[in-house]
Order: structure tokens, then C-alpha cells, then sequence
């Protein structure tokens, strides 16, 4: 490793820093809103009898609108590859952004010698936005299933028949 490119690296974390904050932030707004509606949508469903198709609906458009933020944190990796010259073009910023991101790697994409660091940054970042969505969608299916179970219990106190999966 060059000594000269290491002695430079605080440039990196100044940089990355603020990047992962900026990821961090979005990323939890976004599932806050995306959680509140959910479980606003699950709530009548479950209501109205129609939890199983409604969760499969619901469920997917979560997975979407949480691959649609990753996609939008990855973006603001990558512009900021471009706006340091660290990569050629905006293509090959969004796949290195992304195969960072994800610690995917295979593409033969590489920073410029500068910039190294920040891309093992952003892969750090990525850890802990996959990490804040498992622990969102896990939440989300708990809080679901509590809002089905409890309905049905209230069902069987009022007489109704429980409506099965």
C-alpha cells in the first residue's frame, strides 16, 4: 500500500462519515413511514377478513419500497463517487455503489487508489442498513400477526367463528 494514498485516508472518513449517517437517517424515516402504513392497511384487512391475500400484497410492496431505499442510498454513494472523480462514469458508480453496498465485489469495478477506503466504508454502511431492514421486516411481521391474532380472539369472544388463514 502506498504511504502517501494511507496518509490521505482521513479524506475518506470525512467523506463516508456523513454518507452513512445521511444512509442511516433515510433508511429508518423511510421504514418508519412504510411500517405505519403497513400496519394501517394490515389493521382494516384483518378487520374486513382478508389478512392472508392482503399480508402476501402488503409483504411484497414492503420488500419493494425497502429495495427502492437501498437503491436510493446507493445513489447517494455513487454521486458522490462521481463528484471525487473516483470512477469513470455514473453506470460504473451506481454498480460499484451497489456491489459495495451489498459486499457483493464481483464486479471488476474498482475506486481509484485515493479512494479505496471509502468503498470499504460504504460496505460497512451497507452492513448496517441490511441489518436496520431485517430487524424492520421482522418487526413488521410480529406486529402484524399480533394485530390478526388479537382481532381473532376478539371474534371468538363476540361469538364469531375465527376466520382460518
Amino acid at each position: 500500500m502506498n504511504s502517501a494514498i494511507a496518509a490521505t485516508w482521513d479524506i475518506d472518513w470525512f467523506w463516508s462519515l456523513p454518507l452513512i449517517v445521511m444512509s442511516v437517517v433515510i433508511h429508518v424515516v423511510g421504514l418508519m413511514f412504510i411500517f405505519r402504513e403497513a400496519v394501517k392497511i394490515m389493521g382494516i384487512a384483518v378487520v374486513r377478513r382478508r389478512f392472508a391475500p392482503m399480508f402476501i400484497i402488503v409483504m411484497g410492496t414492503v420488500a419493494l419500497l425497502a429495495a427502492v431505499l437501498h437503491g436510493l442510498e446507493g445513489t447517494l454513494w455513487a454521486a458522490s463517487y462521481l463528484l471525487l472523480d473516483a470512477v469513470p462514469d455514473g453506470k460504473s458508480a451506481m454498480l460499484y455503489s451497489l456491489s459495495a453496498m451489498t459486499s457483493y465485489g464481483h464486479a471488476s469495478l474498482f475506486l481509484k487508489d485515493r479512494w479505496q477506503l471509502m468503498g470499504a466504508l460504504e460496505a460497512l454502511n451497507g452492513t448496517l442498513l441490511f441489518g436496520l431492514t431485517t430487524a424492520f421486516l421482522f418487526a413488521m411481521i410480529r406486529e402484524v400477526w399480533d394485530i390478526e391474532r388479537k382481532e381473532r380472539r376478539r371474534s371468538m369472544r363476540r361469538g364469531a367463528s375465527a376466520t382460518p388463514l
